[in-house]
C-alpha cells in the first residue's frame, strides 16, 4: 500500500476521471472501433493514456489507430488510411479536419471529445516499424500491462509536470510527454520514489528499463524506451526544463504544497503597466509580427526559434545588445520579442584593417578610405583602421530593413517575412492576443520562484 500525504489524496480526487467520464469516452472509443471493425480493412486500437487509464480528469483526447497490413505500400497506407478515417469522422460529426505529423490523419471532435484517427501499420516488431506512429501500439502495450497499482501515481506527476509548466514534448514546451511520465513511475515505483531520485539527476542522466540500450545518446536526459533500444523518450527534454524538473523535485520535497498542483497562469499585462516598466527598466522592446505559416506547430515552432536567433545575432553583430528575447506562434500572426540594451548607436563606428606589414591589402585599405571625410586610416597596435558611417544608428531601421531577408530565418518564416513583417518598438510592442506573451516575457522565472517556494 502507497503511502501518500494527505494533500496528495486531495489532489487526486480532481484528477481521477468519474465514472461518467470513463463511460461515457470509452462507449464512444467502442462505437469507433466497431465501425472500423466493420469496414474490413483495418483493425482499430485504443492507444494513449486512455487506453492506459493515466488520463486525468477533462482532457478528453481519444487516440484511436487503425492499423493496416505491413505489405501495404506506404502511399496506400497513406491513402486509404485517409479515406477510411475521413468516412469514419464523417459518420459521428460534422466537426473534423485533416492533420499532418510523419503522414495524415483525421482529427474530429465528437460528443466533446478530442478524437485522432491515425493509421499505422500493424507490424509484430517496435523495431520492423515502417512510420514512427507504428511504435505507438507497443507503448501503448507495455504500459498497459505493467502500470496496475500505479495509475494514480501517474495522474500526480502528469499535473505536476503541467503545474510547472514543462509538461509536452511539444517544440514550445521541450518537456515531458505522457509515456515519459509512465516510464518514469514503473522505473522508480511511484511519484515520491522518483522526485528523491530526480532531485540528485545530472545531465546526461540514462535510465533503461529494460537494460537494453543500442546506441549512445547525448540528450540532458535518455530514457531508452522499452519497446526500442534505439530510441529516447525524453529526447525532447530540454537542459532547462531537466533543471526545472529537478528544482520541483528538491522543492516539493522540502516543503510538500498544493501549489505544485495548480496550474500555471500567464497573466496579460495593460498597455499601460508595458509603459512603465520598460520606463523603469530603461531598456528597449521591439515586436516583430507577421503571418503564421500555415503548417502545425511541430514544424512552425523549431523555425520560429532559429529565426529569433538569427534576428538576435544580426542585432549584435550590427551593434545593438541584445537582453532577451522570445516568440510566440499565435493563430493568425506570429511575434518575436526583443528587449535590447541600446537601440541607438553613433553615427560612426570603428572599422579594422589588415596589419600594415601584409603589404598588398594594407595598401588596399589605406586606398580605400583615404578619401574619407571621417578621420583614418592610422594605425592601431599594428594595423590599420579607420572610421566608416554606421549602416543603422537605429536597432527598429535595421529591423524593418530589407536585411532581414537574408539572415537565416527558417523556411517558412522567410516565406511569410516576404508577404511583410511590421515592427513595433516600447509600449506599441502591445496588443491583446499577446498581451500575456508579453506578460510572461517579463515576468520570467523558474517554476519554483513562481510558486512562491525559491524565497
Amino acid at each position: 500500500m502507497v503511502s501518500r500525504l494527505p494533500l496528495e489524496e486531495k489532489v487526486l480526487t480532481a484528477l481521477r476521471p468519474t465514472q461518467a467520464e470513463k463511460d461515457h469516452v470509452c462507449g464512444l472509443a467502442q462505437r469507433v472501433l466497431e465501425r472500423i471493425r466493420q469496414s474490413g480493412k483495418a483493425d482499430g486500437m485504443v492507444v494513449g493514456s486512455i487506453a492506459r487509464h493515466t488520463w486525468v480528469s477533462g482532457d478528453r483526447d481519444l487516440d484511436i489507430f487503425m492499423l493496416f497490413d505491413p505489405s501495404l505500400p506506404r502511399e496506400e497506407l497513406e491513402t486509404q488510411g485517409l479515406a477510411l478515417a475521413r468516412s469514419i469522422a464523417s459518420s459521428f460529426s460534422e466537426n473534423y479536419h485533416e492533420k499532418y505529423a510523419e503522414h495524415p490523419y483525421i482529427n474530429a471532435t465528437i460528443d466533446d471529445v478530442d478524437v485522432d484517427l491515425v493509421p499505422c501499420y500493424n507490424v509484430d516488431s517496435a523495431e520492423r516499424i515502417q512510420s514512427a506512429v507504428d511504435r505507438t501500439p507497443f507503448h501503448t502495450r507495455y504500459i498497459t500491462e505493467k502500470i496496475n497499482g500505479l495509475i494514480d501515481d501517474v495522474l500526480l506527476l502528469k499535473r505536476f509536470t503541467k503545474a510547472g509548466g514543462i509538461y509536452g514534448s511539444d517544440q514550445m514546451t521541450e518537456g515531458f510527454s505522457g509515456y515519459l511520465c509512465e516510464l518514469l513511475v514503473l522505473h522508480y515505483g511511484g511519484f515520491t520514489p522518483l522526485l528523491m531520485a530526480a532531485a540528485e539527476w545530472k545531465p546526461q542522466a540514462i535510465i533503461d528499463i529494460e537494460n537494453h540500450v543500442a546506441k549512445e545518446f547525448d540528450e540532458p536526459l535518455v530514457m531508452i524506451d522499452p519497446v526500442d533500444s534505439k530510441r529516447n523518450v525524453a529526447a525532447a527534454v530540454s537542459i532547462d526544463r531537466m533543471a526545472e524538473f529537478v528544482e520541483l523535485a528538491r522543492g516539493y520535497l522540502e516543503s510538500p504544497s498544493e501549489s505544485f498542483f495548480l496550474l500555471p497562469q500567464e497573466p496579460p499585462i495593460t498597455r499601460e503597466d508595458l509603459e512603465k516598466l520598460l520606463d523603469e527598466r530603461g531598456t528597449s522592446l521591439y515586436a516583430i509580427t507577421f503571418a503564421t505559416p500555415p503548417y502545425i506547430e511541430e514544424i512552425v515552432v523549431p523555425q520560429l526559434k532559429r529565426s529569433t536567433l538569427a534576428i538576435s545575432e544580426n542585432l549584435e553583430r550590427h551593434g545593438f545588445p541584445v537582453h532577451h528575447a522570445d516568440y510566440r506562434m499565435g493563430k493568425e500572426e506570429s511575434m518575436i520579442l526583443v528587449e535590447l540594451l541600446v537601440s541607438r548607436l553613433p553615427a560612426i563606428r570603428g572599422h579594422a584593417g589588415p596589419p600594415v606589414w601584409n603589404r598588398v591589402n594594407a595598401e588596399k585599405f589605406r586606398a580605400k578610405y583615404l578619401s574619407s571625410d571621417l578621420p583614418g586610416p592610422y594605425i592601431v597596435n599594428g594595423r590599420y583602421e579607420t572610421e566608416v558611417p554606421r549602416e543603422f544608428q537605429h536597432a527598429g531601421d535595421l529591423l524593418r530593413s530589407e536585411g532581414m531577408l537574408q539572415v537565416s530565418l527558417g523556411k517558412h518564416v522567410r516565406q511569410a517575412f516576404e508577404n511583410g513583417w511590421t515592427v513595433q518598438e516600447g509600449p506599441a510592442c502591445w496588443s491583446p492576443e499577446f498581451a500575456s506573451f508579453i506578460g510572461g516575457f517579463f515576468g520570467r522565472c523558474s517554476p519554483l520562484v513562481r510558486m512562491g517556494k525559491g524565497k
